[in-house]
């Protein structure tokens, strides 16, 4: 069984780690997200790290129950403003359609993101087998619960998470192929998110929140791990 985890990488756009039966099987880079999907083929669940469910008013549950979950790690979670907020032109439109329905502000962290967060919405939109995931909530699973001590740029931080994703028996060669290009925390950010997705092709993933709530389109706005 082959599934994929995805992660935005910059300007190279996106990059993809392919599992088969669990064990690395392979990567992809490509500029679009649609492009690298068609690419991997019948795969039989895709996580992708990026919000993809959207709640009308108010912060969406997952990333405020994901925050008090990681705790240290709580900055790594974003809060995902409304969709109307998205769908305005400019920063200073989106900040202030996010203060009329959440009393806070859009962050420029976030709204600069708009690009590719519309980008896989909308292949989440047209793909059942897509599914958004947090790399952090994902190794703090693979920790047994224990949210990361360490930033995933520093040494330790990426040492650590190679040794949780080896001893999950994802062990990454010397060579990755495409993803030779990419960052070391933007590949071990897909591998966590494939690691999910294999959970989640398996039937075994956890959620959060527990009980979903449902974006404008009916599709459930979720984090799996």
């Amino acid at each position: 069984m082959d599934v994929l985890g995805i992660d935005a990488c910059g300007k190279q756009g996106w990059t993809a780690i392919r599992l088969t039966d669990g064990a690395y099987a392979g990567s992809l880079v490509d500029v679009r997200l649609d492009a690298l999907i068609e690419r991997a083929g019948g795969v039989a669940a895709i996580a992708v790290d990026m919000p993809l469910g959207l709640v009308e008013k108010g912060w969406r549950s997952a990333d405020l129950e994901a925050r008090t979950l990681l705790r240290v790690r709580r900055s790594s979670v974003f809060l995902v403003a409304p969709r109307p907020a998205w769908e305005e032109s400019d920063y200073a439109a989106a900040g202030d359609r996010c203060h009329e329905l959440t009393g806070h502000r859009l962050s420029r962290q976030a709204w600069a993101l708009a690009p590719k967060l519309l980008e896989a919405r909308a292949c989440w939109l047209a793909d059942e087998r897509i599914h958004e995931v947090h790399p952090e909530v994902s190794f703090y699973a693979l920790a047994g619960g224990v949210p990361m001590s360490h930033a995933k740029k520093t040494w330790r931080g990426q040492m650590r998470r190679r040794q949780l994703l080896a001893a999950a028996g994802l062990v990454l060669p010397d060579e990755l192929g495409e993803a030779d290009v990419v960052p070391a925390d933007d590949v071990l950010d897909a591998v966590a998110a494939a690691w999910s997705a294999y959970r989640i092709a398996l039937g075994v993933a956890g959620r959060i929140p527990e009980v979903p709530e449902l974006d404008a389109e009916g599709r459930v706005v979720e984090i799996r791990y």
